[in-house]
């Protein structure tokens, strides 16, 4: 599928790697299965509930229960949303009202603040190059990973610290691999030397047309181009990394590009990109990335802190999806459609697997003032019946997610809707296509933009899953 840019130039860059056919059997076919089912069993009143409805549920319960909220979790197997609460003794009327919203509540030691307490602790005593930690809902504890590079006085330190905080707050793991960010991702781009991937199409807040990819490509160049030694066509626009997060937006030069809002996933198949979203713990995701196609995993905790060999960076989502160099930038999303994060870094490989990092998209859009898809120039797609598509727009009414897409065995979509008519927004996702004209990831969608995807090139030119050239 080909994206035309204005004039003439196309706006998806071609994806290096064979996308996974396990993950592409696994991505769309079940799109349109009933996922709001009653009661199961008669003895649990939890509902049945896609991914995507159980993050917008617990948000809810968070609000709802107050300092009693600690963590949630989706349990996949059961399709069921499954909440922690603490200090619910004498007021049952807690757990009453979280089964009454549909989920399963579990009751557990530790509370969201010292939790929290114990993750500052972390950064105050355990900073160290080559660490990461995120509170792990199903555990109810902190999950410390540390890669190979920290021995010695370090692993004592690390050891020491974690110690510290108290028996049943927090496990350590050790990591086969080096942390490290991942340069490169759906579709690839390139600057600097630098190889990175494009994560999602946006809309910048001044309209213009751009994309999001990795802040530590962001800050590797400020000018990118869609094939190796080739003339730029997108200009760096503002860039986090290290810090509050690992996100660029990048703007792209002619102001009359077109930029789709899908994930191209290989074998000219496509995603359509209804929606940003949060991540839940539990939840299957799938990641593109320019070096190794498409690959599939869960999310492992959320608000992760990592500590790269160029600094900390905080507020990531932990997932156990594979990446390698080349990866970074590249788009995180659901087989519903829902933009979740953009590829930042981790540690091994997608041979022996490990641990990987991304950034929220939602942060990335609200800390750019971006918005998913291409409302500007380019733009006057509509998103369902008469409306056109734009910020806040729904991307049901008429139009089908994933329209013309197959469906079945190993391919991707497939005539179904992926979740038609329950998003509320759509996500760009977008790049530019490479000499061979192959499209390599996201198109454009109604609504608003987000860029999914966290790599880091690095401030000398080469960081981690970063390629140089």
């Amino acid at each position: 599928m080909s994206h035309k840019r204005i004039p003439k130039r196309k706006a998806a860059i071609a994806v290096g790697g064979v996308a996974a056919l396990g993950a592409a059997a696994l991505l769309l076919p079940q799109a349109n299965a009933s996922q709001d089912g009653g009661a199961r069993g008669g003895a649990s009143t939890a509902r049945t509930l896609k991914a995507d409805d159980a993050g917008d549920l617990a948000a809810r319960l968070s609000k709802l229960l107050g300092d009693a909220f600690a963590g949630s979790y989706y349990d996949s197997a059961n399709r069921q949303l499954v909440v922690n609460v603490t200090d619910v003794s004498g007021d049952n009327n807690v757990i009453v009202q979280a089964k009454k919203a549909g989920a399963e509540v579990r009751e557990v030691d530790n509370s969201t603040a010292e939790l929290q307490a114990a993750a500052r602790t972390l950064r105050t005593k355990a900073t160290i190059p080559g660490t990461a930690w995120a509170v792990d809902p199903r555990t109810n504890k902190i999950l410390v990973t540390a890669d190979s590079t920290v021995t010695g006085t370090r692993w004592d330190r690390l050891e020491s610290t974690v110690d510290g905080l108290g028996s049943g707050m927090a496990t350590i793991k050790k990591s086969a691999g080096t942390f490290k960010t991942f340069v490169s991702g759906g579709d690839a781009i390139f600057g600097g030397g630098a190889r990175c991937s494009l994560g999602f199409n946006v809309t910048a807040g001044d309209g213009s047309p751009a994309f999001l990819t990795a802040g530590h490509c962001g800050v590797a160049a400020e000018q990118w181009s869609d094939a190796q030694n080739g003339a730029p066509i997108a200009t760096v626009d503002q860039a986090t990394f290290p810090g509050n997060g690992d996100f660029a937006l990048v703007k792209y030069d002619d102001p009359n590009t077109q930029a789709p809002s899908d994930v191209n996933v290989g074998g000219g198949q496509s995603v359509q990109i209804l929606q940003a979203a949060e991540a839940t713990v539990g939840q299957q995701v799938f990641r593109m990335g320019s070096t190794t196609g498409l690959h599939d995993g869960q999310v492992l905790g959320l608000d992760a802190t990592v500590n790269y060999p160029e600094g900390t960076v905080t507020g990531l989502i932990q997932t156990d999806v594979c990446a390698e160099p080349g990866d970074s930038g590249g788009s995180l999303f659901t087989q519903d459609g829902s933009a979740v994060g953009l590829t930042s870094g981790g540690s091994g490989d997608c041979t022996s697997g490990g641990e990987t990092f991304f950034q929220p998209v939602t942060t990335a859009l609200a800390a750019t003032g971006a918005t998913l898809g291409d409302a500007g120039a380019g733009g006057g797609q509509q998103a369902g019946g008469d409306e056109q598509a734009g910020d806040g727009q729904q991307a049901g009414g008429d139009q089908q997610a994933g329209d013309g897409q197959q469906a079945g065995g190993d391919q991707i979509g497939g005539g179904q809707e992926a979740g038609a008519g329950t998003g509320d927004g759509s996500d760009g996702s977008g790049a530019a296509d490479d000499p061979s004209g192959a499209d390599a990831s996201n198109g454009q969608a109604p609504g608003t933009g987000h860029a999914s995807g966290t790599g880091n090139a690095g401030r000398s030119g080469r960081s981690g899953l970063t390629d140089t050239h």
